[in-house]
């Protein structure tokens, strides 16, 4: 059954007491100390205890709700396949979801990973296109915290893979925003925002990555039509957080913490997850300065990025992989590179998890003395709090 309860007694809810050993719980003095004992709730976020909250810049608090789970066996049931051409111009066969299953290029491992890659199986004439994936949510977002668990990420010659969210409508006006990008065998990830005219990347920001740059000059216009479509862009320090040497670390945590306070984006590679992510207890404020951010008042969060679908992809050569490609150390070009299936074996995801948390605002301030949260509510008797609760 579904009830609008005040926010005190929600606060009863989510903050539960540290028993006494001189009051054992027993009876009503059980019940107050317990309350979650009342109540089961299908959000399994609020059964959790929160030791932190965070705070925004106005310092209200807040704390962040699981919202969608993507994992097994129903990882794919939440996301459409793309088989149109590649709008990068990479020599890439994108196939919808019947080929992606019956080739086995999407899957769901023995250990409930999520398996996406490209072909590595057939032999190919120069200039044929290579079968691969792309997904895009059904759901779509306009803020939230995005946590993506995964072991392995693609990587290789002529590769080019990219975990990013997309606006629906034309693109750049609802604003795109990449999380996971990299081309070749490269060993550091970029990450890129590319919107309408108006928004720009603050370089003086607090980010531990390197702003890329175009001719000795910083990109930090985010205009997805300036600048050859480069948007705004910022390398991350850490050579584990793409290619070769993430996957030999067991994979990691890529996270992107998106609201009105702006879009920063943290990587961490396995043995550096946080304690917090594990638990499903995120607090972003923990997790030190991010590895890129976008400053809100150099591009407003909220106007630039709208309805924003999750997308996984691998494609090939292309705009970027293509025309990069006489720069590195990979033998011959890239047309001939797509031709050999043994090129490929590590052009592919491996997915724990994707989780998406919402923002729950307290409404309240909280002071910390040592594992003692004082919790000051402004009880306004307009204001409930709708929570879908099952009765036990």
């Amino acid at each position: 059954m579904r009830h609008d309860l005040p926010l005190c007694i929600l606060a009863l809810l989510v903050f539960e007491p540290r028993p006494s050993a001189a009051s054992p719980r027993s009876g009503w003095a059980d019940l107050m100390n317990t309350p979650k004992r009342w109540f089961s709730r299908s959000d399994a976020g609020i059964q959790k205890r929160y030791n932190q909250f965070e705070a925004n810049n106005d310092g209200s608090t807040f704390i962040w709700l699981l919202q969608d789970e993507y994992s097994g066996d129903t990882f794919f049931d939440h996301f459409g396949f793309y088989d149109g051409d590649d709008p990068t111009h990479g020599s890439v066969n994108y196939v919808n979801s019947s080929d992606a299953f019956s080739k086995g290029l999407a899957y769901i491992g023995d250990n409930k990973e999520v398996i996406m890659k490209g072909d590595n199986t057939t032999w190919l004439a120069e200039g044929v296109y290579r079968d691969s994936v792309r997904i895009s949510s059904y759901a779509q977002y306009n803020t939230g915290l995005f946590v993506l668990d995964l072991n392995h990420a693609p990587w290789g010659c002529g590769v080019w893979p990219a975990f990013w969210t997309l606006g629906s409508g034309a693109w750049p006006q609802t604003g795109e925003i990449d999380i996971i990008e990299g081309v070749h065998d490269n060993s550091h990830n970029q990450i890129a925002w590319h919107t309408q005219s108006g928004c720009y990347l603050n370089p003086n920001a607090s980010f531990t990555g390197a702003v890329v740059q175009s001719n000795g000059v910083n990109n930090t216009n985010c205009d997805g039509n300036a600048n050859s479509n480069s948007g705004c862009g910022i390398t991350e320090w850490s050579r584990a957080s793409y290619g070769p040497y993430f996957d030999q670390q067991g994979g990691g945590v890529f996270a992107m913490k998106w609201d009105e306070n702006g879009i920063a984006i943290y990587s961490f590679y396995r043995v550096a997850v946080p304690k917090d992510i594990d638990e499903g207890n995120p607090t972003p404020s923990s997790w030190g300065i991010p590895d890129a951010f976008l400053d809100p008042q150099y591009c407003d969060p909220i106007a630039n990025f709208v309805n924003h679908s999750v997308i996984f992809d691998i494609t090939y050569c292309g705009d970027w992989a293509g025309n990069s490609y006489a720069t590195t150390s990979c033998p011959g070009t890239c047309a001939e590179r797509l031709m050999d299936p043994a090129n490929f074996v590590n052009a592919s995801w491996s997915i724990n998890s994707l989780k998406v948390y919402r923002k729950q605002t307290l409404n309240g301030q909280v002071d910390g003395a040592s594992d003692l949260y004082h919790i000051s509510f402004e009880l306004l008797a307009s204001f409930t709090a709708a929570v879908t609760w099952t009765m036990l």
